[in-house]
C-alpha cells in the first residue's frame, strides 16, 4: 500500500479533493495565461517542447499549492518553483459538477494547442496522460457523490494522523506551517461532513455497519488520549531542529498540544456525533450495483482506477484464467513449502529488505543509493490500518524514506519477507526511486495511477518469492498460491459491487475453493465493501505487468532486468499508455 499526498499521489485522505482541485486551479490558471498558450503560431520542436514543459510546470504549480499537505509532501523546497505558500491547510472539496467539466474542457484546448507531432517522447507521454487524466475528471463529475472519503480501508479518518505525523520539520518555519495546518482541522472536518449530509439526503450515505467501522476508528484513535503518536512525533520531530532553543522547543511542543486538544480531537469528536446522526439514513447495506447508478460507477471506476479498457466481464474472464493457470498441479506441495518458509534466519525488517535489494540485482536495474527508515504503527491503531505502507517521499527530495510496518497483521515470516518487497526492494520504494530518477516532469507526480503502482508492486511481491531460501518448486508453489488467493478477493470484489453478490453469495463462492470459515468470509466481505475496487488495482495491475511481459518476450527480447527497465521508465500510466511506449 503506498501513502501519496494529496493525491497527490495517497490519495487517500481526500480522495473527491485530489480528483478535483485540479480543474478548479487550472481555471485561475488558463484566464491568465490563456493568450500563451493558445497561440497558433508555428515554432520549432525544441520551442514546442519548451512551451509544453512551461504548461505543465505551470500546472503543476498551482495543483500542489492548493493544499499545504500537498505541497510539503511533494516539495521539500516549494521556493525553487516559484510557490510562496499554499491556498488552504487540506485542500477544499467541491462538488459542482458543471464547474468542474467547464474547467477541464478548458485545460483540454490548452493541451490540444500543442503540435503532438514535435514533442518528444517524454512529453508525448505527458501529453497522453494528461488527455486521459482529463477525460477522465470530466467523465467522474457526474459520480461525485459516489466517492467516498470515509471508506474503511484508507479514508480520511484514518490517514490524517499518518500523515501528519510524517510531516517533516525541516527549518522553524515547517513547524509554524504545521501548526496552522493543525489548526484548520476542524474546519476541513467540517467540510467531510457536509459533504456526508448530501451524500445522505441523496441516499449514498455508508451502510450502518460501514458506519460502526468509521466510529470505532475515529473512537480507537481518541482513546489514545494523551499517549497519542501526534504529540511524541512532534515533540521526536522538533528536537531534531539544531536552530531552536530549549525554550522555543518547549514553546512549540505546548502549542502542539493546544492544537490537539482544541482541534485535532474535537473534530474527530464533531465526526463521531455527525456519522451516529447520519446513521441509518444508508439505504444499500450490499455492493455498489444497488445504488441507482452504482454498477455504471463501478465499472468507470475500475477502468480509471486500474488503469484498463477491459470490462467488467473481461475482467472477471481474464481472472479466472490465471487462476486456472494458477491451480495446475499446485495443491499437493502448498503445505510442505510453507512448512519450509516458515522460519527466515533474520527477522529484522531493515536486514530483509537489505537481503531483498542485493538479491535483485541481477533482475532489475540499478537505482541511486537512499536511505530507508522502519517504523511500526502504533498499537493502538494496528486493527485499522494496512499491514504495512510506504510514505511516498517529495519529488525534490528522495534521499529519505519511510515504511511503515503493521507487526499484528505479519502473521508469519513469509508475510514479512513478501509485504518488505511489495513496500520496499523491488516494490513501491524501488519504482518510486527509479522513476524519479529519469527525471520525469513534475506534473507526473500528481497524476495518480492506481494500477500501475499497485500492480507493479504485487508484481515485486510475487517475484520475492523466488529470493526466499526455498527450492524453484517451492517458491512456484507459494508465489501461485498468493496469486489465487489475491485472485479470490478480486472476483469476490466484482461479485459483490458488479453481480450484486450477496453475503451468502460470497460464503459460497469461498467455499468452493475451499475457505469454508463464515467468519473470516464476513470480514473479507466488510473489508470489499468498505473500499470498492481496491482489490483491482493489485490484482489486475499485476496480471497486466505478466501481459506485458509476454508481449516482450514474444517480439524477441528475453532480458528481464531490460524489461522491468523499460516499463519503469515509462513509469505509472494507464497499462494502454504503458503498452505503447515501453518497447520503443
Amino acid at each position: 500500500m503506498l501513502i501519496q499526498f494529496w493525491k497527490r499521489r495517497k490519495k487517500q485522505c481526500v480522495s473527491i479533493v485530489c480528483s478535483i482541485s485540479i480543474l478548479f486551479s487550472a481555471i485561475f490558471f488558463l484566464n491568465g495565461c490563456e493568450a500563451t498558450f493558445l497561440e497558433e503560431k508555428k515554432s520549432s520542436k525544441d520551442v514546442e517542447n519548451e512551451r509544453f514543459t512551461s504548461f505543465t510546470e505551470k500546472l503543476f504549480c498551482k495543483e500542489v499549492a492548493a493544499s499545504q499537505i500537498s505541497l510539503h509532501y511533494t516539495l521539500k523546497e516549494p521556493e525553487a518553483y516559484g510557490i510562496d505558500k499554499a491556498d488552504t491547510a487540506y485542500g477544499t472539496i467541491q462538488t459542482d459538477s458543471t464547474q468542474i467539466k467547464t474547467a477541464a474542457e478548458n485545460i483540454q484546448q490548452a493541451l490540444y494547442a500543442f503540435s503532438y507531432e514535435k514533442l518528444n517522447v517524454k512529453n508525448k507521454i505527458t501529453y497522453d496522460l494528461l488527455k486521459q487524466y482529463l477525460r477522465s475528471l470530466r467523465e467522474e463529475a457526474d459520480y461525485l457523490y459516489y466517492e467516498e472519503p470515509l471508506n474503511t480501508v484508507n479514508g480520511v479518518q484514518t490517514q490524517i494522523p499518518i500523515v501528519l505525523s510524517e510531516y517533516q520539520f525541516y527549518d522553524r518555519t515547517d513547524v509554524e506551517v504545521y501548526l496552522d495546518v493543525l489548526s484548520e482541522t476542524r474546519d476541513y472536518f467540517q467540510q467531510i461532513i457536509a459533504f456526508e449530509r448530501e451524500k445522505a439526503d441523496k441516499g449514498l450515505f455508508l451502510s450502518d455497519e460501514m458506519a460502526d467501522q468509521v466510529l470505532e476508528q475515529c473512537n480507537a484513535f481518541l482513546a489514545m488520549g494523551n499517549g497519542n503518536y501526534l504529540y511524541s512525533t512532534f515533540v521526536s520531530r522538533i528536537g531534531e531542529l539544531q536552530e531552536l532553543s530549549e525554550k522555543e522547543k518547549s514553546d512549540y511542543i505546548q502549542q502542539n498540544a493546544r492544537q490537539m486538544e482544541e482541534q485535532v480531537c474535537p473534530a474527530y469528536e464533531d465526526l463521531i456525533q455527525a456519522v451516529k446522526e447520519l446513521k441509518g439514513k444508508g439505504t444499500n447495506e450490499k455492493g455498489l450495483c444497488y445504488f441507482p447508478e452504482g454498477r455504471k460507477y463501478y465499472e468507470w471506476y475500475i477502468q480509471q482506477s486500474v488503469g484498463v479498457t477491459d470490462t467488467i466481464q473481461e475482467l472477471e474472464q481474464l481472472t479466472r484464467r490465471q487462476i486456472s493457470e494458477d491451480i495446475t498441479g499446485m495443491e499437493e506441495a502448498v503445505n510442505e513449502a510453507k512448512q519450509a518458509a516458515a522460519i527466515l534466519e533474520d527477522r529484522k525488517a531493515e536486514r530483509i529488505l537489505e537481503k531483498l535489494k542485493k538479491g535483485i540485482g541481477t533482475a532489475f536495474p540499478e537505482i541511486p543509493k537512499t536511505s530507508l527508515q522502519i517504523k511500526y504503527v502504533p498499537e493502538e491503531m494496528q486493527e485499522h490500518l494496512s499491514p504495512a505502507f510506504y510514505m511516498i517521499p517529495a519529488i525534490d527530495y528522495t534521499e529519505e524514506n519511510v515504511i511503515y510496518v503493521n507487526q499484528i497483521q505479519m502473521r508469519d515470516d513469509l508475510a514479512l519477507f513478501t509485504t518488505l518487497a511489495h513496500e520496499g526492494y523491488p516494490g513501491h520504494l524501488y519504482q518510486t526511486i527509479f522513476f524519479e530518477s529519469t527525471n520525469p516532469d513534475p506534473i507526473r507526480s500528481i497524476l495518480n495511477f492506481g494500477g500501475y503502482v499497485e500492480g507493479w508492486a504485487t508484481y515485486a511481491e510475487m517475484c520475492s518469492y523466488y529470493l526466499m531460501p526455498l527450492s524453484k518448486t517451492q517458491a512456484a508453489i507459494l508465489q501461485k498460491n498468493s496469486s489465487v488467493i489475491l485472485a479470490l478477493y478480486a472476483l469476490a470484489d466484482m461479485g459483490i459491487h458488479y453481480e450484486g453478490w450477496s453475503r451468502m453469495d460470497t460464503v459460497e463462492f469461498y467455499a468452493r475453493y475451499g475457505i469454508k470459515d463464515a467468519e473470516t468470509v464476513d470480514k473479507i466481505y466488510n473489508l470489499i465493501l468498505g473500499s470498492p475496487g481496491n482489490y483491482l488495482k493489485y490484482y489486475i495491475g499485476y496480471i497486466k505487468f505478466l501481459e506485458l511481459k509476454k508481449e516482450w518476450i514474444k517480439s524477441g527480447n528475453q532480458s528481464q532486468k531490460e524489461f522491468h527497465k523499460a516499463v519503469l521508465s515509462v513509469g505509472p500510466a494507464p497499462f494502454e499508455i504503458v503498452g505503447k511506449y515501453f518497447s520503443l
